[in-house]
């Protein structure tokens, strides 16, 4: 199974595309746990979805958003019904397909695991797995190998139901070859505007026109409050740049910790695999047993043995080789046998889940304790962030003192921690990410609360984001205001004559449209446009959809559509050919994407059944709950 998601990777990248909650931040444990009662979010079954399973998603959804959009992420992207609603739908779907692999007793075995570990990039040194570099990595991320081995089970787990649902969303060549001759098909289109400009003159206002406008819609010309802040900020790099680790330091703790940099012994090993469920294990095993004296009578043959016998694909044109790998990396049968081998010797045949193995140990890394020199940048790293973490803790109790006792300036907390005051453009009362430090909701609450605009003080410390506190102070403010009717009267006018004008070129489109269905054609259209679905540039943006349903049957065919803001177009379709055809890159691209909408519609199909199957109930109550 597991090959057939390899070979298959679209139909695997479609599916979880349609899940935007990855499956690794749910352990298995979680989906099943029943953590609430009365206030649970939705239940399958006897299966319970609770407010805090809830809340974490969104937060962690949160997380990932602020991690792709920076300064542009708004906490409020997330704050709306439709968005709630989302996120519940992607955790019900990811239960209700945890229950369904369940079922069809679908499981990724440790070799798998390992497999996916072991390519993962980021645990790698020198193109190597490294245990020391996958530990760190982990502990960076708070998460245990054991942890991250379970979620990175599930998710291999639900890739092999993702591999067998998205394979049954085939497009037929009849379908594919309709869609692509539609794509390229060209239209000969000509086109005649009714410009705006054209009814302008026609347009007459009543005397009190804008005064109305101005009167019904004061909110549209009102200039909000606006503040000018200056504001410091205390963060871990602020401590960590003002702070030093010495080389006794450094020194000291490499002795006392020897233990975690020992670099286990590796072993380079092929292997021939002869698979138990293919053949049978009797027959399997028989086969093994011949393949293995061939081999002791001409061990040079190992290579070109692997490659015509073995039944691991991953390994078997490499002539069985599996490169360095440490203890533990493979099952355990094929583990001790590796480990027990000397250096060129070949074992007998060693059973595990997947059958039959002859293997030939290759090389060996032996155990070494690495220099001091080669860790040095490791060990600084680590105890600097050690030392930050304990004078940041330290530096932000005193910090919120400070701002607090101090109100009437920054000055003071600014040069106790060596930070510098820096001073905003204009601001307004809503929280702006795009303002960086001043874009947190209860910052800007705080800096244009009425204590702070009539007396000027600091505000509170206020945590914008982890390990980091910021201060402000107002230091200019504009109370909101109403712009004068005369200030705006000349723009208030120009909008509503366009609007007007808008009416007018529309009526006047739309009869000239009905005449020229008549046939009633004495228009003097412009030069013929050759468009097609996959360049349709010569078209306004609003025309294409409209040009591309006209009527072909009979020639030629009209159509019209409203252009806000510049009038109203009529377009004649005069010709239709054929046209080119595609080279093979770009027609094997559009086949791609044709073949994910069918998969993208099986696995919404599926999920729909499975939505059927089991009883879904929804707590609307519970999920516009905003408690956190």
């Amino acid at each position: 199974m597991f090959d057939a998601v390899r070979n298959n990777k679209r139909i695997v990248q479609v599916f979880l595309a349609l899940i935007t909650l990855p499956f690794a931040f749910f352990g298995v444990d979680s989906y099943m746990r029943n953590n609430g009662a009365g206030s649970d979010v939705a239940t399958i079954g006897d299966i319970k979805i609770t407010q805090q399973q809830f809340q974490q998603s969104l937060r962690e959804q949160q997380e990932r958003l602020r991690t792709q959009l920076g300064g542009q992420f708004d906490p409020k992207m997330l704050d709306t019904p439709d968005a709630r609603k989302a996120i519940l739908d992607d955790l019900i779907n990811q239960r209700l397909l945890v229950v369904e692999a369940g079922k069809k007793h679908l499981f990724a075995s440790d070799n798998a695991v390992r497999q996916a570990i072991g390519a993962i990039d980021a645990f790698k040194v020198d193109g190597k797995f490294s245990s020391e570099r996958y530990e760190a990595a982990l502990r960076a991320q708070s998460m245990s190998p054991a942890g991250f081995e379970a979620q990175l089970r599930q998710d291999l787990t639900l890739q092999q139901l993702a591999g067998a649902i998205g394979q049954s969303g085939v497009v037929p060549h009849s379908v594919a070859d309709r869609v692509l001759a539609l794509q390229t098909e060209k239209r000969d289109v000509m086109e005649y505007r009714l410009n705006l400009d054209a009814y302008l003159g026609k347009v007459k206002l009543a005397d009190d026109a804008a005064q109305k406008f101005y009167d019904e819609n004061a909110a549209q010309f009102a200039v909000p409050e606006q503040a000018k802040a200056e504001y410091v900020v205390l963060s871990m790099e602020s401590i960590a740049g003002q702070l030093a680790v010495t080389d006794a330091e450094v020194k000291a703790w490499y002795d006392g910790h020897k233990d975690r940099f020992l670099q286990a012994e590796e072993r380079r090993a092929s292997h021939i695999l002869i698979g138990a469920e293919k053949l049978g294990k009797a027959k399997a095993k028989a086969k093994a047993e011949e393949l293995l004296a061939e081999v002791r009578k001409t061990p040079a043959s190992f290579a070109d043995l692997a490659k015509k016998n073995s039944d691991d694909p991953g390994s078997a044109a490499k002539g069985g080789d599996l490169g360095f790998f440490g203890r533990g990396m493979m099952v355990k049968s094929f583990d001790d046998a590796t480990f027990s081998l000397k250096e060129g010797e070949i074992s007998g045949v060693v059973e595990s889940d997947f059958g039959f193995h002859i293997i030939k140990l290759n090389g060996i890394h032996a155990a070494k304790e690495k220099p001091l020199a080669e860790v040095r940048g490791e060990i600084e790293a680590e105890l600097k962030k050690a030392a930050v973490s304990r004078k940041f803790a330290e530096a932000a109790e005193t910090f919120s003192n400070m701002v607090y006792e101090q109100a009437d300036s920054l000055k003071p907390v600014a040069d106790k921690f060596k930070l510098t005051v820096k001073t905003s453009d204009w601001l307004g009362r809503q929280a702006n990410p795009a303002n960086g430090a001043l874009g947190n909701e209860k910052l800007m609450a705080a800096l244009f609360s009425e204590d702070s605009v009539k007396n000027r003080r600091n505000t509170e410390a206020v945590e914008i984001a982890a390990n980091t506190l910021v201060a402000a102070r107002l230091v200019d403010y504009k109370a909101k205001a109403l712009q004068p009717f005369d200030g705006v009267k000349a723009n208030i006018e120009t909008l509503l004559k366009n609007k007007e004008a808008q009416i007018l070129a529309s009526k006047d489109g739309e009869a000239r449209l009905e005449a020229l269905k008549k046939g009633e054609d004495k228009l003097t259209w412009g030069a013929a446009k050759s468009v097609s679905r996959m360049d349709a540039r010569q078209l306004p943006p609003q025309a294409a959809q409209s040009v591309f349903r006209m009527d072909t049957g009979k020639l030629p065919s009209y159509t019209g559509v409203e252009l806000p803001g510049a009038g109203y177009a009529l377009f004649k379709l005069s010709k239709i050919q054929a046209g080119e055809k595609l080279d093979p890159a770009r027609s094997q691209g559009m086949l791609k994407q044709l073949g994910n909408l069918a998969a993208q519609e099986e696995i919404q199909l599926y999920l729909a059944a499975l939505r059927s199957r089991y009883k879904v109930e929804v707590n609307l109550a519970a999920l516009e709950s905003k408690d956190k």
